[in-house]
């Protein structure tokens, strides 16, 4: 079976770190793959350590003429069984044929987020993330048949903690940790503003984008900037869940939350803001704390709630646990993309 790509993400974000994840899980099975990509030097090295096939395109604006062009010619070289186009922009460039009108192959969109259902219109098949966004797009005129619901996973690989010292915290000092881009959907301004409110605790903030000086001076002004620690964007964050204590996702907008996932993965007792992903993934109180959207003082009660009870830190982390391996292995969602492309194909 083949399978085409495209990708025009940023160099990184939740939806990009998944799609890196998914083609190398692919390229264990017997998938035949090749990817059309957006020029990144990141996503460019990781694909070539992991000898996944890949081609460059511009993916730019309307008058790009030249990414068309090359889609449709690596379309007739490689005679794919399956395309998917990872979110919008690459949605738009597919042709409905290859050169010479060769057999049609399976279109799938894959939104990762609510993003407007016009620029799907021409797709077979969504896969979307959580049963929200199925609903989403069923009641924007997608018949049910044609939405498949397939969580991301987290690779199970675990690490030592990363020494506290390395990032000038205190060793009893309570730990929080939060990652994502720098970006107001995140909500790192209110996780700032709650942090007012807990005076002994730290936070490690591992990310990049554009709040990133409004988010430092916002801190200076709370007068927590020497709790609060940021750590640039990070590749491997598994060091950093093994040495915190609570996980926050303080999200005011979040389709799915591979984040989540990640904590699960560690078990890290999480804390979330009640945005779409979080509130279709976390049972409150069994595996993990759900606040209201917007609200840094519920978040600190919370935070100081976990932290004065052991037992419940340990239920949630257990209970976390058995989530992720119940549902979100590599194993688990690679066979679910696999059952479907079977089935699309017919």
């Amino acid at each position: 079976m083949r399978v085409m790509h495209l990708m025009a993400g940023a160099d990184a974000g939740g939806a990009e770190n998944f799609f890196g994840r998914l083609v190398v899980a692919l390229q264990k099975t017997a998938i035949d793959q090749r990817l059309i990509i957006r020029s990144s030097s990141s996503r460019e090295m990781m694909l070539k350590e992991q000898s996944v096939e890949f081609a460059l395109a511009p993916f730019g604006g309307w008058l790009d003429f030249k990414t068309p062009r090359s889609i449709k010619r690596e379309i007739g070289l490689f005679g794919p069984d399956v395309v998917i186009s990872w979110m919008n922009r690459p949605t738009r460039f597919v042709p409905k044929q290859g050169p010479n009108n060769r057999k049609r192959f399976v279109h799938i969109g894959s939104p990762r987020g609510y993003y407007a259902p016009k620029y799907y219109q021409k797709c077979d098949h969504l896969i979307v993330t959580t049963k929200d966004l199925a609903k989403f797009y069923h009641d924007h005129g997608r018949p049910a048949e044609q939405i498949s619901v397939i969580p991301n996973f987290a690779p199970d690989i675990l690490a030592e903690p990363v020494a506290r010292g390395q990032y000038d915290t205190p060793e009893k000092a309570p730990l929080l940790l939060a990652l994502g881009r720098l970006h107001e959907n995140k909500g790192f301004d209110v996780l700032l503003k709650a942090m007012q409110d807990l005076p002994d605790h730290y936070l490690w903030l591992g990310g990049a984008g554009p709040l990133e000086q409004d988010l430092k001076a916002l801190a200076f002004t709370l007068g927590i900037a020497e709790r609060v620690r940021f750590l640039g964007w990070v590749d491997d964050p598994a060091p950093l869940f093994a040495a915190a204590d609570v996980f926050i996702c303080s999200s005011r907008h979040e389709p799915f939350g591979n984040i989540i996932i990640e904590a699960w993965l560690h078990s890290t007792p999480i804390i979330a803001a009640a945005s779409e992903g979080p509130v279709s993934l976390i049972e409150d109180a069994k595996t993990g704390l759900m606040v209201p959207n917007e609200d840094a003082a519920a978040l600190s009660t919370a935070i100081r709630k976990l932290r004065g009870d052991p037992a419940l830190m340990e239920r949630l982390a257990v209970a976390g646990r058995k989530r992720y391996e119940d549902a979100f292995t590599e194993e688990q969602v690679v066979g679910q993309y696999l059952d479907l492309f079977e089935r699309l194909i017919g």
